[in-house]
């Protein structure tokens, strides 16, 4: 049995708890405050990477983190654009866009889980760096605006694709259940 109290579990626990401290760093005036919320952003990003390998590699797998993370990240990136959509930066569209995906894909997750679990894919871990970085780039004091949104157009088409993805592999699981329980 893993206890909940370990390293990985921790990170998860700093990065949700380091989300208010990125907002307010944002909404500061100041070019400093923005570099620093950048650091808090990139910082908070990294114990995603780092909390997960730990967990893998370790054993320090648990029910809670594997609750809890998925919400960390969703309140970091969530949080991100919707900040950056108040502060008129990223079109509100976009912020829209992901968070709907990101619901969705939960939502689905949760409808289909009497027939098993749809597993992290892939993409998915692709979406979430691509989404790190696009927003990284927003948040740095003078990164041109077209390579803003070429990044963020890629993070964009990417996450509606897997997004995607999780709804054939929905049904396919569905599918599958379906016919077990026919034999």
């Amino acid at each position: 049995m893993v206890s909940t109290w370990n390293i990985a579990n921790a990170l998860t626990v700093a990065r949700l708890a380091i989300v208010p401290v990125f907002i307010v760093f944002l909404f500061v005036d100041g070019e400093g405050w923005r570099i620093a919320a950048f650091a808090v952003f990139l910082v908070a990003s990294i114990t995603d990477q780092l909390d997960g390998w730990l967990a893998r590699r370790y054993g320090l797998i648990t029910d809670f983190g594997k609750i809890a993370d998925p919400i960390a990240d969703k309140a970091l990136i969530g949080s991100a654009l919707v900040c950056l959509s108040l502060l008129g930066e990223i079109a509100w569209w976009v912020t829209v866009v992901i968070i709907a995906r990101e619901l969705g894909v939960t939502l689905l997750r949760f409808a289909v889980i009497r027939h098993g679990v749809i597993p992290a894919s892939y993409g998915g871990k692709v979406k979430t760096v691509l989404q790190i970085l696009a927003i990284a780039l927003y948040m740095w004091p003078g990164v041109p605006d077209l390579v803003c949104w070429a990044a963020m157009a890629l993070a964009l088409l990417v996450t509606v694709a897997t997004g995607l993805d999780y709804v054939f592999r929905a049904i396919r699981l569905r599918q599958v259940a379906r016919r077990s329980r026919a034999a």
